[in-house]
């Protein structure tokens, strides 16, 4: 057995269907060593940006949105996809967001990272950001399907909040985890 997994090759790939948020692609893929093939689905989106936003008052700032896939409302960082109508800048899309969504700016950004947004299904990253002394500095603008309340916490109550469920969006405690580690190293060097 070797010590690490080998790629698998694709033999073919084929759009199935065309979503506004991504597309569904059918693959046949063959192992490594060419002992089988079989079809595999995924799911090819664009990458996307979540920020911990931070106000002058140290509280996190979040969005609070219906989610068609839980069916029920859920208490988030903003974020969204990097559109490539605004050059694909995952710093640019992370500035927007959070502009759009909860009308707050800042000056002060911190790239955490990136993560894998489900490896299993989806070919895209989140970009995660930080953004520290974040200011109020207009109305919302939100999309014409975006229906979003801002909420602020403490840091404690966001942390509380992730542990308890009322947090649950993967991405969200996902940039909660980059974040510590990000406060950890520059607090141990």
């Amino acid at each position: 057995m070797p010590d690490k997994p080998a790629k698998w090759s694709t033999e073919s790939e084929t759009v199935i269907c065309e979503t506004r948020v991504f597309d569904v692609i059918k693959k046949k893929m063959r192992m490594p060593g060419g002992a089988k093939s079989s079809d595999f689905f995924t799911l090819k989106a664009p990458d996307w940006v979540n920020v911990i936003a931070i106000d002058e008052n140290n509280e996190v700032i979040l969005v609070e949105q219906y989610r068609h896939g839980t069916d029920d409302i859920s208490l988030e960082i903003p974020g969204g996809v990097i559109e490539a109508t605004h050059g694909n800048n995952p710093l640019e899309a992370a500035k927007r967001e959070l502009k759009e969504e909860t009308g707050y700016e800042s000056d002060n950004w911190t790239h955490l990272g990136s993560v894998s947004s489900n490896p299993a299904l989806f070919n895209n990253y989140c970009h995660v950001f930080l953004a520290e002394n974040c200011r109020k500095s207009g109305n919302q603008e939100l999309d014409k399907h975006e229906d979003i309340s801002v909420r602020k916490m403490s840091y404690y109550d966001f942390c509380e909040s992730a542990l308890d469920g009322r947090i649950h969006h993967a991405l969200a405690i996902a940039a909660l985890a980059k974040y510590q580690v990000y406060r950890r190293r520059e607090y141990y060097g």
